[in-house]
């Protein structure tokens, strides 16, 4: 599975063309199921927020309006209970994953809870586009400071598919605590590699190489012991 991790979708030309690369296809032959279940473990989201990354109205996050073949909804939390016979197909049979943003930790929660994170090593050819939420969930840690809802484990582990963190909306003009120097405390009590990126940037995985593609501005962290 390649990956796509953004903090507020497609948001420049520059990650539409990565977009494009990862996808090996144009946007019109593809088909998309987009995924809203972590904005409903978010303190801060309320329903219209999934009805518009949905529908594809929410201009400042592009995700599901960018001209797909066809976009489905996925919800995670719905998919325990109507048997893996039935959705197994349609997470098959999609080209790309479009992840909402929301709690990271409780989309963690049901990626797991509903079986589609034990799905992922098969999906060698479909495509996991994250925004926000959407990106960090794939990560080893998020770090306490984005904890909203609380896991079982009481802990802030992701799903660990990459061995980095990202604190996403870095210099969000709506988010005065996602400074620089917040990125870096942050940071700094990760024990892994971490990426601070503002919403002009994302991060490209393809296989093992890593590229961060950005108009905006970003900052690459190293754990203290790899920098001593």
């Amino acid at each position: 599975m390649n990956l796509l991790l953004t903090s507020a979708g497609i948001k420049n030309p520059s990650i539409h063309a990565a977009l494009l690369d990862l996808l090996g296809k144009p946007i019109a032959e593809a088909n998309a199921l987009c995924i809203p279940t972590a904005g409903y473990g978010h303190p801060h989201t309320r329903p219209v927020n999934a009805w518009r990354f949905i529908s594809g109205r929410e201009p400042e996050c592009p995700m599901t309006e960018l001209g797909w073949k066809s976009v489905g909804v996925l919800e995670l939390t719905a998919l325990p209970s109507i048997g893996a016979e039935r959705w197994l197909p349609w997470v098959r049979g999609a080209d790309v994953l479009l992840v909402n943003g929301g709690d990271a930790l409780y989309l963690c929660h049901w990626m797991r809870e509903s079986g589609l994170f034990d799905l992922l090593p098969s999906l060698s050819e479909t495509l996991w586009i994250g925004l926000s939420g959407g990106s960090m969930v794939m990560t080893p840690r998020i770090g306490q400071e984005f904890v909203g809802w609380k896991a079982p484990s009481g802990s802030d582990e992701a799903l660990g598919v990459v061995d980095f963190s990202i604190f996403p909306h870095l210099d969000h003009e709506e988010m005065p605590g996602n400074n620089l120097a917040a990125a870096e405390r942050w940071a700094a009590r990760l024990a892994v590699p971490s990426y601070a990126i503002d919403d002009q940037t994302a991060i490209k995985v393809q296989g093992d190489t890593v590229e961060v593609i950005s108009e905006g501005h970003w900052k690459h962290f190293l754990p203290a012991s790899d920098t001593a």
